[in-house]
């Protein structure tokens, strides 16, 4: 399983504070950026052969001060960009349960997520498992939560069979038509990848998903905070993510005019680079999968465990390309490389003009903060408020710093050790 150590990239750093809410809610001042905010400051910076790890220095942050106008905000984006020890913290926390964190300008990054998507891929992917696999492409299936057994044998058999013959299985992660494709795939020894609209860290810890995780046939990705929960606008977004990531798709089941299932299908189907989508038109399926033949998807053979199946999709999707879409301007070679959003950086652990430092753990993260509280004296629950996380995260820092001599207990309050050497450093 791939996994960062506590460096990132800077660009990644950047835009991590630029965008990330770090667990809080996006209504916290300041709102990080949304998709379409950093989109307009990349832009930006392009024009001006910058790169979001410049934003970092002094020099950056003046010149979002001088440049930065219309509907961004630049004193915003600078205490956005102020936010290191909640980086840190956050940073701590994901990578402690196995998560790894890709940026737009990181050469890892999926170009197939740029290629389709554009500036409107997500500035940042969280994800846990197999990062190649976000490369690898393969079938999407996908459908409605709600879903009969005899919805679920089908697709059951469907990925087994797409499996089996090496092709990938891509799916949103829900209950229902997505979670049972992606494990019959890893069942059969396949791999599979779930984009998550919500609650990545408790998937990451799931024990249906932890031997997929292990074995390095799955990968969890998720464009959305890794604790955040269900959102139902981001359950509809996270759609067009699961169609970038495929070659092609397979709707096994979709209400008409409703849900995120007939949404996502609806909207790949008027896409100028559109993948092939297919409908299952077996069994007991709803008034959708009709419909959605109407606006372009093909039906999906009977019976296709039968034959290899993907030659015979190949050879319908040419038919059906030669009669309908013979005007459609070339697409993009899998194979053609996209250039990244920012020219390649040669990275230096070491720290310099654009490499935000960060600490060991997350006590030497929030140490100033606590430090700045304890100027007079407090209870320990009145730091816990003041730095928002449980009573017992703060006694465990707090005897700590007892420990290195920069706190002292005064009964049941606490206070700076202003006798102490170190503190002229920690408050420089």
């Amino acid at each position: 399983m791939a996994t960062f150590a506590h460096i990132l990239p800077p660009d990644t750093q950047a835009i991590l504070l630029l965008c990330a809410g770090f667990g809080q809610s996006r209504q916290t001042e300041p709102m990080p950026l949304s998709l379409s905010e950093y989109s307009i400051l990349a832009q930006k910076l392009q024009q001006q052969n910058l790169r979001p790890a410049d934003l970092l220095s002094t020099d950056g942050k003046n010149w979002i001060l001088d440049e930065i106008n219309g509907n961004l905000n630049p004193h915003r984006i600078v205490h956005l960009l102020e936010r290191g020890a909640m980086l840190a913290v956050a940073v701590e926390g994901w990578t402690s349960k196995g998560l790894w964190i890709l940026s737009r300008s990181d050469e890892a990054y999926p170009q197939r997520l740029k290629r389709k998507l554009k500036q409107l891929s997500p500035p940042i992917l969280y994800g846990v498992g197999n990062q190649a696999l976000l490369s690898v492409g393969g079938l999407a299936i996908v459908g409605s939560r709600e879903i009969d057994d005899e919805g679920l044998q089908y697709t059951q058999r469907i990925a087994e069979n797409f499996a089996e013959q090496g092709i990938q299985i891509v799916s949103g992660g829900a209950r229902g038509v997505d979670q049972t494709a992606m494990l019959a795939a890893a069942a059969v020894g396949g791999t599979s990848v779930g984009v998550l609209a919500d609650s990545l860290i408790q998937a990451a810890l799931s024990k249906k998903y932890r031997d997929g995780l292990r074995a390095g046939q799955l990968a969890l990705v998720s464009p959305y905070d890794p604790s955040a929960g269900f959102n139902p606008g981001n359950a509809m977004n996270r759609n067009k993510y699961i169609y970038a990531l495929a070659d092609r798709a397979l709707i096994v089941n979709s209400a008409y005019e409703k849900g995120g299932t007939w949404a996502g299908a609806k909207e790949e189907l008027k896409q100028e680079s559109q993948i092939p989508v297919w409908v299952r038109v077996e069994g007991n399926i709803l008034a959708g999968n009709h419909q959605l033949l109407k606006l372009g998807a093909m039906p999906f053979p009977s019976e296709p465990w039968n034959f290899n199946i993907i030659s015979l999709l190949e050879e319908a999707e040419h038919i059906n390309k030669m009669e309908i879409q013979e005007n459609t301007p070339k697409q993009l070679s899998l194979n053609e490389i996209i250039p990244p959003e920012f020219p390649p950086m040669e990275l230096d652990i070491q720290p310099n003009k654009h490499t935000l430092p960060l600490p060991k753990d997350a006590y030497e993260a929030v140490l100033p903060l606590l430090l700045h509280h304890l100027n007079e004296l407090k209870e320990d629950q009145e730091i816990a408020d003041l730095l928002d996380v449980g009573i017992g995260q703060v006694r465990a820092w707090l005897k700590r710093s007892i420990q290195e001599k920069l706190v002292e207990k005064k009964k049941t309050k606490y206070v700076l050790n202003r006798n102490h050497q170190q503190l002229p450093l920690l408050n420089s």
